[in-house]
């Protein structure tokens, strides 16, 4: 088995990875600045304009938005602590942004959560300052990425909205049994007023539920400025902006894309558990602070070629994970910290002692400067450190790309930024060869010669390690520019007929009625779906449906294909009761497909050795959280209580006994604070568990692309395997909608099946829901040959896109241009692909568009008719999940060499332009025949809300698959 030596990770990730990535464009919104001009002088002052405890800008400095006009939930403080939510008053609430400027239709506007204003301001921003506010950016190829952690305000309010049904059905027994004689009829009508009101509070639209994803924000951002390519957003908890990052680097140096928007936030809105680092974590705690900041990244030829201004050059980002099983906390190992900044340098070809300046942003401050102390003690000169928190404060999410962008301007203006003493025992800098820069000063080149070099360095509390290299760009210096056959990823070519094949070596799975993906595939071939009434116990029909009208608090539909939760954790997975009851139940699905996955595998996670990757598509905003902070809302139900008109003769006597009897019947809040709530909060603990609990050095991510979520997160695995990065990566998705929170609010979009769903078919009329998880294992071709895998099947080329139009209307031009991209990746042409699982959204419009896509890519001469497919027709939309599903249906149809069947197909419907490819959909299992002896193909599709696409290109494995 691989032993680890001569890994990617280790050894020759330069030859591909080694063009410097240019910083050409920063925004910066932060309590104290809100500018790039406004940032750079926050650093530069040795007391700091501005306080990261009141966030008020110092005199001189702008304290308000350029632009005018809001748009957001009618009331704020519907759920949070104060008005940014983190109790410190270090907040953004102030900064107004015109919606109109951005073509939001007001329609759409008051459902829009506020981190969405915040980012389409700071890629305005960002994009004026690069310079592309008067001339285009390359439209197809420009993606953008987001990264935010926690909940969004707007998913507090809808969840809050739900359960408030809940407790107005306990006001009215409660109101009615305390109800004097007289007329009565007070218990209905103060229920009637609660829930009135509470609309009225929280704000309520048919749009909600596109407003609060957290992957509308880049795909508003795209739709804002025709932005056409990958769209995505991330969490990894304090390394979050590290890992958006790190994936347009990989995406730019794969040349995927020619130009990437990377935007991080952390707005602080609910009252679920406080990430606020406790004792282990490596770093003093801090008060929480909100930030949103954004940079525009280029490959430096081509930002040279384009007359950029460049502000710095990355010159490597090494992510690693130590793993650790038990409670989510920061890594205390500096031999895995050293074991970091050792790659991270050996990968750069440049000596640690060039390091001229330390950034320590985000998590971990400790663990990096004690680290470089004893890395420098032969250093010739001090070195200096600093670190952002000092200004800011601790923006989370935002941490690591506020320190790029204090790093890159720092090196832009060849100026050392003023570090403020007032960060107790963060930066031990006494007796060893680091030191603070108590007055901004000239950053004097290095000795010996060579460009000015700093790191910025930070840590998750999931166990990630981040390190990134950073140096300045200087026009007339030769050493700025890469070496010619280094500029478009020169190790990407396979024999060079395209990127080198990933591997699939495993795969586990768990949908409605199936325990594994065996008995998935069985359940394919039996032909019949598993869609049903969803259980009282997911949706209380008494509140919560409604068959016959479009509803804000009530669902029409009630089929769906909902899965148990598990209840243990997998066997030799040893996590205390406690610690379990508390993850959430993605998390306790995905833990549960990933055991099952290592033991189809037949071989012990210990196996994988090298640097890995898990990356899971989900909602980034989990149902624990929301719930967590539902629980402690019980003061706004109350107070809501005492302001209805239908007890205004009651007695304050009256009333206080009155929400006791509806409290004792709601019941109380949960323990606040326990150790272990954090775990189930944090969407990236799906991968984080599965990489820690098993012992993986695998940095852990989640990626929430829509519908598209689950291939987007295949489609980073894929990309940081070519790039070198990783040697093995876990990715695939989970999602669990069958609940009345997400069933309300699609059926007030009217996305839902009244019935069930029915993909191509004549009487196609929406979704339905269903629970699902899917997950894959992957290497690079070579490297699963060497290491005696056995190969499942081969990912060839993923294609991505955005429709940068609409956020609901389909895009048949949009879904095309995702195939195309995939077609540029592979040796052949879509005529030598069988089968297409499709996305299947089993509305009329929607797969007519698709098979009008299709057409585009696939119409031609062929040996059969192009067969189409879709997972939906068996087990309802698993929305995040939904890609995993399609692809662990067509690896599955390889391996059979069995084309699968549809279900509930009974009239095909007769817009679909099926012979202009040709193509069909089949209701019964076939043999799989490709008649010339070439591999078995199969594409898949999955388009998601807000104009998200992908497109995956399988690949049989055979024995000519030779290296």
């Amino acid at each position: 088995m691989h032993s680890g030596r001569g890994s990617s990770t280790d050894d020759d990730h330069g030859a591909l990875g080694s063009e410097p990535i240019a910083v050409v464009g920063i925004a910066a919104l932060y309590p104290a600045a809100r500018s790039v001009a406004d940032y750079w002088r926050l650093h530069t002052d040795a007391a700091g304009e501005g306080d990261r405890e009141t966030g008020r800008p110092a005199a001189g400095t702008s304290g308000t938005s350029t632009t005018t006009g809001t748009a957001g939930p009618p009331e704020a403080g519907y759920g949070s602590d104060s008005g940014s939510g983190s109790g410190s008053g270090s907040g953004l609430d102030d900064i107004e942004v015109d919606v109109a400027r951005f073509g939001i239709p007001p329609a759409q506007a008051a459902s829009m959560a506020r981190m969405q204003l915040l980012m389409l301001e700071a890629a305005r921003q960002c994009l004026d300052d690069a310079g592309y506010a008067q001339r285009p950016l390359p439209s197809e190829r420009t993606d953008v990425v987001t990264g935010t952690c926690f909940g969004l305000d707007r998913q507090y309010a809808n969840a809050l909205r739900v359960e408030g049904s809940r407790y107005a059905r306990d006001l009215e027994r409660a109101t009615a049994e305390a109800e004097t004689p007289g007329p009565g009829g007070a218990g209905a009508r103060a229920a009637e007023e609660f829930r009135s009101a509470m609309l009225r509070r929280l704000g309520a639209s048919p749009h909600d539920r596109i407003g609060e994803m957290a992957s509308t924000i880049p795909a508003r951002v795209a739709a804002a400025f025709k932005l056409r390519g990958r769209t995505l957003a991330v969490e990894s908890a304090d390394a979050t902006s590290y890992l958006g990052i790190a994936h347009a680097v990989d995406s730019l140096r794969c040349d995927l894309t020619d130009a990437a928007l990377v935007l991080a936030g952390q707005c602080h809105e609910g009252r679920s558990a406080s990430p606020v680092p406790g004792p282990s974590s490596g770093s003093a705690a801090l008060p929480l602070s909100e930030g949103v900041g954004a940079l525009l990244l280029k490959r430096l030829s081509s930002a040279v070629r384009d007359g950029d201004r460049v502000y710095a050059t990355l010159v490597d980002c090494t992510l690693r994970q130590d793993a650790h099983p038990g409670v989510f906390r920061h890594s205390s190992s500096t031999p895995r910290q050293r074991e970091t900044i050792d790659a991270s340098w050996r990968r750069t070809g440049a000596p640690a002692a060039s390091v001229q300046y330390v950034e320590c942003a985000g998590g971990g401050v400790e663990l990096l400067a004690g680290t470089y102390s004893g890395l420098l003690e032969a250093a010739p000169a001090p070195v200096a450190v600093g670190s952002v928190r000092d200004r800011l404060g601790d923006t989370y999410a935002n941490a690591g790309l506020a320190g790029v962008s204090k790093v890159a301007l720092a090196l832009y203006h060849r100026r050392l930024p003023a570090q403020r003493a007032a960060v107790p025992g963060e930066l031990p800098v006494s007796g060893t060869p680091l030191r603070t820069v108590v007055e901004a000063e000239d950053w004097q080149r290095p000795a010996g010669g060579g460009p000015r070099r700093a790191v910025v360095g930070g840590a998750s509390v999931t166990g990630t390690l981040c390190h990134l290299v950073l140096q300045e760009y200087a026009q007339d210096d030769d050493r700025s520019q890469p070496p010619e056959p280094q500029r478009r990823g020169a190790r990407l070519r396979w024999h060079g007929t395209g990127p080198e094949p990933i591997a699939v070596i495993g795969y586990g799975g768990r949908f409605a009625d199936t325990a594994d993906a065996d008995a998935f595939w069985a359940a394919m071939l039996a032909g019949r779906d598993h869609i049903r009434p969803v259980p009282d116990a997911l949706l209380d029909r008494e509140l919560y449906h409604s068959p016959h009208a479009l509803s804000l608090n009530r669902s029409y539909a009630e089929q769906g294909a909902p899965m148990p939760v598990p209840r243990t954790p997998p066997p030799g997975v040893r996590i205390p009761p406690g610690r379990y009851e508390a993850l959430d139940a993605a998390q306790r699905v995905g833990l549960a497909v990933a055991d099952e996955l290592f033991a189809r595998r037949g071989m012990a996670p210990g196996t994988l050795t090298g640097t890995g990757l898990v990356a899971v598509g989900s909602n980034l905003g989990l149902a624990t959280e929301r719930n967590a902070h539902t629980g402690r809302c019980l003061d706004v139900f109350e107070e809501t209580v005492r302001s209805l008109g239908t007890l205004e003769g009651w007695s304050r006597d009256e009333v206080e006994p009155l929400l006791k009897s509806v409290r004792e019947l709601y019941g109380e809040p949960g323990p606040a604070d326990r150790p272990t709530m954090l775990d189930g909060c944090l969407a990236s603990g799906v991968a984080a568990l599965i990489a820690n609990e098993y012992g993986l050095a695998a940095v852990p991510v989640a990626v929430e692309a829509a519908c598209a979520s689950s291939l987007a997160a295949v489609d980073m695995a894929v990309t940081r395997l070519r790039t070198g990065a990783a040697d093995y990566a876990l990715a695939g998705g989970v999602e669990l909608p069958c609940n009345a929170r997400d069933m309300i609010l699609c059926s007030a979009l009217g996305l839902l099946s009244h019935d069930k769903i029915t993909p191509f078919d004549l009487a196609a009329d929406g979704f339905t829901p269903g629970d699902g998880c899917a997950l894959f294992l992957l290497k690079r071709l070579r490297d699963a040959r060497r290491d005696g895998d056995r190969v499942l099947g081969l990912l060839r080329g993923v294609g991505a896109s955005n429709d940068a139009k609409s956020l609901i209307a389909p895009d048949a031009a949009g879904q095309s241009r995702a195939m195309r991209q995939a077609f540029e990746q592979v040796d052949f042409a879509p005529a030598a692909v069988d089968y297409v699982e499709a996305h299947g959204t089993g509305t009329r419009v929607g797969d007519r568009v698709e098979v009008a896509a299709m057409a585009q890519v696939y119409s031609g001469p062929r040996r059969a008719p192009l067969e189409i497919g879709s997972a939906k027709s068996f087990f309802g939309h698993t929305f995040a999940a939904a890609g995993a599903a399609g692809l662990l249906r067509a690896l599955l149809a390889v391996g059979a060499r069995t084309l699968p069947p549809n279900a509930n197909l009974r009239t095909l419907n007769p817009e679909l332009e099926l012979d202009l490819i040709p193509a069909r959909v089949s209701t019964g299992a076939q043999p799989w025949h490709t008649g010339s002896g070439r591999p078995r193909r199969a594409g898949v599709s999955s388009f998601g809300t807000g104009g998200i696409n992908y497109h995956l290109l399988l690949e049989e494995y055979t024995d000519s698959h030779g290296l």
